[in-house]
């Protein structure tokens, strides 16, 4: 095992550096009793923290965003487990063309979906649907989970699986006691990183939200647009605190190291 040396170092400290600045500057700002985009200088105040708490809009639109993100979470790691045991188990005409296909909406620009997907919602008539949101969301975050289930599929010991069909067991019995629990990394890690994208989308979801199923990102947006106070600072402070704290729990029950890396 290799020590990283004193020049590796540095430049680890100063990624890190670059990459948490702006979160702490945002969650120092949120902190801010002045009118506009401040630092705190003289002293703390929990004003803009108390305002969002006050806007109904911003908490519908939290609330949104939350139900958004889990079903559409849920719904890509339903379609993602099965087409990723398939792709890596078995050979059939046309697999390096769904799986480009599966994995596409990655390399495609979200504002280039969020425009087509538009005028494919106007034509069918169902603009501001939130049922047609979440498909719109699934569509994008799919290959995240796919690529997570792929990765840990292909690194199965399958010799426990035969054995226990070898014993007569059944195919569902097969799955969810051997198959599904070796690859829970990865269908864990997927479904969060999918979530997380989800929960964050802004460029796709504008073009398709209504004023009833916007989203927080999008309500943040076009707030940002209106006003340049310190309450979007505050808002994304929450928002860091939340994902901070869920990360935290993970990592004690289950370990980040398991569900992003896939280690046992």
């Amino acid at each position: 095992m290799t020590r990283n040396g004193p020049l590796a170092l540095s430049f680890n400290t100063l990624v890190m550096v670059f990459m948490m600045a702006p979160l702490v500057v945002v969650c120092l700002v949120a902190f801010t009793p002045e009118n506009t985009l401040s630092l705190p200088t003289k002293e703390f105040s929990l004003r803009w923290f108390t305002a969002v708490f006050e806007r109904a809009d911003f908490i519908t639109a939290f609330a949104n965003s939350l139900k958004l993100a889990a079903l559409s979470a849920t719904l890509a790691t339903l379609i993602a487990v099965p087409a990723g045991l398939a792709l890596t188990r078995y050979r059939f005409p046309g697999q390096g063309v769904i799986n480009g296909l599966l994995l596409s909406p990655i390399i495609i620009p979200h504002l280039v979906l969020g425009v087509a997907l538009m005028r494919l919602f106007a034509l069918l008539g169902v603009n501001g649907s939130f049922s047609w949101l979440v498909l719109a969301h699934v569509v994008v975050i799919t290959p995240y989970v796919l690529r997570l289930v792929i990765a840990t599929a292909i690194g199965v010991d399958r010799s426990a699986e035969q054995a226990a069909e070898s014993l007569g067991a059944g195919r569902m019995t097969l799955f969810w006691r051997i198959t599904f629990p070796m690859i829970l990394p990865g269908v864990a890690g997927g479904w969060l990183l999918a979530f997380i994208n989800s929960f964050d989308e802004v460029t796709l979801s504008i073009f398709i939200t209504s004023p009833a199923t916007q989203t927080l990102p999008v309500r943040m947006y076009v707030y940002a647009t209106e006003s340049i106070d310190p309450m979007m600072a505050a808002i994304s402070a929450l928002v860091i605190a939340l994902t901070a704290v869920t990360m935290l729990v993970l990592d004690r029950v289950y370990g980040l190291d398991r569900v992003l890396v896939g280690k046992s």
